[in-house]
């Protein structure tokens, strides 16, 4: 079961409306219990502790783009052939990019770089600059691999191949650029009232350059990018029960990792050497279609309203 998702509709809580953006509690519980594990010198570094991270960071965000295919059909009001079909190729791209990974690692990891820093930065609403948003999404990358280089280094070769050692010297290379540009976005979402989701990037930043790459990026993932997102979905979905909401999420979840382990055993090849890599490359391949829909459905559902908003004020003039 998707316990941040149980988690938000326990809580009931709502996304804030206008360009603000949501932070859940468990964020800060999470940076205290793993700053305090610093302290103490847990082996946050260990086998143990990383695959523990590793089913953190599957369960616990993998569920944020579960309920793209309930949004869809909201939104285009879907019928079933048309749900099937949507489904259908949605899965398509997923496998693609699954397939990818055999064939081109290298172009994969590119890609998957990009679209994560792309995707990041759209957490930054609150940022009129694409510069700054697009800076404040890779900064997640670049300050792990500041922190870490050669952890960093390590798990970029595991997900493709050894040629992947110079994608982390360019990615380590641009990350002071990188974080001095986010700073400014971090001033700018404290200056506009953001001042929470602000703190809580500062926070963020610093444990990725403090923990080891898989946990500080787990932390991120999941405690603070994933539940914007179910956040938000939970909004549009209000009138879908709990039990529906809470069995949504688990099923495509669900189905999503057995699709991934199924087609690791159909496919000839090698994909990824450890957990880690594996479910970084699950979630790479995850992240396209759901950056693309996420992208459709935001112009889609803002069109309603803004023509509800046109009509409000012709109706005022009138």
């Amino acid at each position: 079961m998707p316990v941040l998702a149980h988690t938000l509709a326990a809580a009931k809580l709502r996304v804030p409306t206008g360009r603000g953006a949501f932070v859940h509690p468990l964020f800060w519980l999470a940076a205290v219990a793993l700053a305090v594990g610093l302290m103490l010198r847990a082996p946050l570094s260990q086998p143990a502790a990383i695959a523990t991270a590793t089913i953190v960071m599957i369960g616990g965000g993998l569920p944020h783009g579960a309920y793209d295919m309930a949004l869809l059909r909201r939104a285009a009001s879907l019928d079933r052939s048309a749900m099937a079909l949507a489904v259908s190729s949605y899965a398509a791209i997923v496998a693609l990019m699954a397939l990818l990974w055999i064939a081109a690692p290298l172009l994969t990891l590119v890609l998957f770089l990009a679209v994560s820093a792309f995707h990041f930065g759209e957490d930054w609403a609150m940022l009129d600059v694409a510069l700054l948003r697009f800076a404040a999404g890779a900064a997640v990358i670049a300050a792990a691999a500041i922190g870490h280089p050669t952890g960093v280094a390590a798990l970029f070769v595991a997900m493709s191949d050894a040629r992947a050692a110079i994608v982390a010297k360019v990615v380590i290379a641009a990350a002071p650029v990188a974080l001095l540009v986010t700073s400014v976005g971090v001033a700018t979402a404290w200056r506009n009232g953001n001042r929470q989701w602000a703190a809580a990037m500062v926070v963020c930043l610093a444990m990725l350059v403090a923990l080891p790459p898989v946990a500080g990026f787990t932390l991120f993932f999941v405690f603070l990018h994933a539940p914007r997102h179910l956040a938000q979905s939970r909004a549009s979905l209000r009138d879908m029960s709990q039990t529906r909401w809470l069995a949504t999420g688990t099923l495509f979840s669900a189905a999503t990792l057995i699709g991934w382990w199924a087609q690791q055993r159909v496919v000839p090849g090698q994909i990824g050497g450890s957990w880690a890599a594996q479910a970084f490359q699950l979630l790479a391949s995850v992240a396209v279609p759901h950056l693309a829909l996420s992208r459709w459905l935001e112009k889609r559902l803002e069109r309603p309203h803004s023509s509800r908003s046109e009509c409000s004020f012709a109706k005022a003039s009138a």
